[in-house]
């Protein structure tokens, strides 16, 4: 079959650039935009960095995520996902102290990885930002909130099925695990290795244990 080219579009090379974008993989160029985010932070990372990293044209971007709050509350979802397997103990059959040394130990796991940027995405993100991003401070700290709240729920889980001393204080005991999770996440930012996570989760889970009933 012969196709007949365009003319003008061999003179002018961005009218054959007009028109619908090329495919790509949506949860591919998320993941290299989460990389992003983890790595600069939600202001920290530019369109530019985002484009780049994504391999995508800025108009690409907006077609398929809106705007870079949207692509950044898409980024949190799937990184939400790489902890799935350690958040997953909240709510499996095991006692509470086993519970919490998993989410740990596999936080320290998950902050040092050598794969990834260092620390939580969502543990120490947008703390401080200029006002005009507020919604997406906000919808970060509201998912903080949730893990403490799902923290809490376990360890009066804990009290209910009699591993857990009666009359502990889940929401300071959660809030305690909370604040040391955001420290490990500050630690790893620095340098910290896995030993030496692992070395605080320890500490924590001992915490845990002298609750234990």
């Amino acid at each position: 079959m012969i196709i007949v080219k365009n003319s003008t579009d061999e003179k002018n090379p961005a009218a054959r650039r007009r028109g619908r974008p090329p495919a790509f993989d949506r949860e591919t160029v998320l993941s290299a935009a989460r990389e992003t985010f983890w790595a600069h932070g939600y202001e920290g990372a530019s369109i530019a960095d985002l484009t780049a990293a994504m391999g995508i044209t800025p108009q690409s971007l907006y077609a398929a995520f809106n705007s870079k709050a949207d692509l950044y509350r898409a980024a949190l979802e799937q990184y939400r996902g790489l902890g799935s397997d350690t958040f997953s103990a909240l709510g499996e059959p095991i006692d509470t102290v086993s519970a919490f040394e998993r989410i740990l130990r596999g936080s320290a796991a998950i902050f040092s990885a050598p794969e990834h940027p260092k620390g939580c995405m969502i543990s120490t993100a947008v703390l401080n930002c200029a006002s005009e991003n507020d919604v997406i401070a906000e919808h970060v700290a509201a998912l903080r909130g949730r893990s403490l709240d799902a923290f809490a729920a376990r360890i009066e889980r804990g009290i209910r099925e009699g591993d857990i001393t009666a009359g502990t204080n889940a929401r300071a005991l959660a809030r305690f695990l909370g604040a040391i999770i955001q420290g490990m996440s500050v630690q790893a930012r620095d340098g910290a290795s896995r030993e030496e996570l692992l070395d605080i989760a320890a500490l924590a889970i001992s915490e845990v244990a002298r609750h234990r009933a």
